[in-house]
C-alpha cells in the first residue's frame, strides 16, 4: 500500500538498511511500539543475517566487560535476559551455560578482580574461583585464578533473525543494496536500489553494520568515524571433548576485543577464536579477498594509521596468529595446555565493523546519531547480538520520535 501525503507518494514510514540483527529488531520494535507503522527493510544479500550476525561466536554475553552505566553495560545485560527468554518463546535453539574467564598470568589477577567488582556493579552474579576449582567447570583448563559468570549462554543468532523478520510484519526485501539516497529534511527520503527500485520513505534507519558510514555519508550526514574492518578467524576443535563450555582469557582492556577463548556452540561443535587483523575488504573473510576502493579508503582515514602507529606490538601477534597455526595453537594452549597444531580445523570467519574516529580512538560503546529525518546506528559490534532486542527499541524509539515531527 502506497500513502499519499502531501502529494508526495511514500511507500513506507520507515525504512530499514540492514537485514542483520540490528536492523531486523529495530523494525520489530517499531511495528510492536506503533502498530500500523509501515517498515520496508533493505537487504542487500538474497537472506538475513549474512555478516555480523550469522558469523560470530554465537555468545549470549553477560555484560561483565563493560562500563558501568554504558549503553553497552545497559542493552547487554537486560539483552542476556531478554534473548534468553525470546528464544524460549519462538523454539530457537539456546542454552544458558555460564563462562569462566581464565587467569593465566600473575599480571592478569588484578585485571581479573576488576572484573569481578565491575561484573557486581553491573549487577552480575560472579563466584571467584582459585586454581584447583577450575576443573569443577573445565578439567581441561589450567590458570591462576577464574571467575565463573552463570549468566552467559549461546544461542541461533541467524534463527533469531529469521524470527524478528517474520514476527516484524515488516516488508523485507533481499537482494537490494543500496545505491544512492536523496534526503530532503522537508520531503522525506528516497533510495535507489540495485534492482533499480526507489523506495520512498518519511524517515531512513541506517543499521547497515560493515557499511554503515558508507550509508551515513550517502544520506548527507557525516558520521564523524569511519569503519576499519577487523577479520576474526576461527578454528572448530577436533577434540571437543575437551572442552565443556565457554572459556575465555581476561581481556586487555585497551582493546574492543575479547582475545581468543574457547566456545561450546549450541551444535555440540567447540569453536575456537577470533584473533582479529586487518581485513582488506568490509567483507574481507580471508586473505585473499581484496577491494582496492575500500582498502584505499581505511587507508586515507587518519584514524588508521593512529591505530597502527600505537598498537603494532599488538596487531604483529595476531598478524603471526593469522598466519600460522602453530602460533594460534600456542595462544589457546595457555588455557587449554591438552590442545595440539592437529586438533585445530579452520572455520569461517568473520569481519568486525569497528568504529574508529579521525585521532585513531577505537569507539568502545554503541554509537547512535542522528540527522535530519534518518537515525544512523553507527558502531554495533559485540555484545550487539546479545543487546539487538534493547538496541532496538532505542533505534525505534528515536525513529519514531523522526515520525511525529517529521
Amino acid at each position: 500500500m502506497v500513502q499519499v501525503l502531501s502529494g508526495i507518494a511514500y511507500d513506507c514510514d520507515v525504512l530499514v538498511v540492514g537485514g542483520g540483527i540490528v536492523g531486523l529488531s529495530t523494525a520489530y520494535a517499531i511495528t510492536r511500539g506503533a502498530p500500523g507503522t509501515r517498515v520496508v527493510v533493505l537487504e542487500k544479500e538474497a537472506g538475513p543475517a549474512r555478516h555480523q550476525t550469522g558469523r560470530n561466536s554465537g555468545v549470549i554475553h553477560s555484560g561483565i566487560y563493560y562500563k558501568p552505566g554504558s549503553l553497552k553495560a545497559r542493552y547487554a545485560v537486560r539483552g542476556a535476559a531478554e534473548m534468553v527468554k525470546f528464544c524460549a518463546e519462538y523454539g530457537i535453539a539456546h542454552a544458558v551455560t555460564g563462562k569462566l574467564i581464565v587467569a593465566t598470568e600473575r599480571g592478569e589477577l588484578p585485571r581479573l578482580h576488576g572484573l569481578v567488582q565491575r561484573g557486581r556493579e553491573n549487577g552480575i552474579p560472579v563466584r571467584e574461583l582459585g586454581a584447583a576449582q577450575i576443573a569443577e567447570y573445565e578439567p581441561e583448563v589450567e590458570g591462576l585464578a577464574a571467575i565463573h559468570v552463570g549468566t552467559t549462554g549461546v544461542c541461533d543468532f541467524v534463527g533469531v533473525a529469521r524470527q524478528l523478520a517474520e514476527a516484524s510484519g515488516a516488508e523485507i526485501r533481499y537482494g537490494a543494496e543500496v545505491r544512492r539516497i536523496d534526503r530532503r529534511p522537508e520531503l522525506g527520503v528516497a533510495v535507489l536500489t540495485s534492482a533499480g527500485d526507489v523506495v520512498r520513505a518519511r524517515v531512513l534507519v541506517n543499521c547497515a553494520g560493515l557499511h554503515c558510514d558508507e550509508v551515513a555519508r550517502l544520506t548527507g550526514d557525516e558520521p564523524g568515524m569511519r569503519i576499519v574492518p577487523f577479520r576474526g578467524e576461527y578454528y572448530t576443535l577436533a577434540r571437543p571433548e575437551l572442552v565443556r563450555g565457554l572459556v575465555y582469557p581476561v581481556p586487555d582492556p585497551a582493546f574492543p576485543f575479547l582475545g581468543v577463548h574457547l566456545t561450546r556452540g549450541i551444535d555440540g561443535g567447540v569453536h575456537i577464536g577470533p584473533n582479529a587483523v586487518p581485513a582488506l575488504a568490509r567483507e574481507g573473510y580471508d586473505w585473499r579477498t581484496v577491494r582496492p576502493r575500500e582498502l584505499g579508503a581505511t587507508l586515507a582515514w587518519p584514524g588508521s594509521w593512529q591505530i597502527a602507529r600505537r598498537h603494532w606490538r599488538y596487531g604483529t601477534g595476531e598478524l603471526r596468529r593469522s598466519v600460522s597455526r602453530r602460533a594460534f595453537t600456542t595462544a589457546v594452549r595457555r588455557l587449554l595446555p591438552a590442545v595440539t597444531p592437529d586438533d585445530l580445523v579452520p572455520s569461517a570467519a568473520g569481519v568486525r565493523a569497528q568504529a574508529v574516529l579521525r585521532d585513531g580512538t577505537l569507539v568502545d560503546d554503541f554509537l547512535i546519531r542522528e540527522g535530519p529525518r534518518a537515525v544512523h546506528v553507527l558502531n554495533a559490534p559485540s555484545p550487539a547480538a546479545t543487546a539487538s532486542l534493547p538496541i532496538g527499541r532505542e533505534v525505534a524509539r528515536r525513529a519514531l520520535e523522526a515520525l511525529r515531527s517529521a
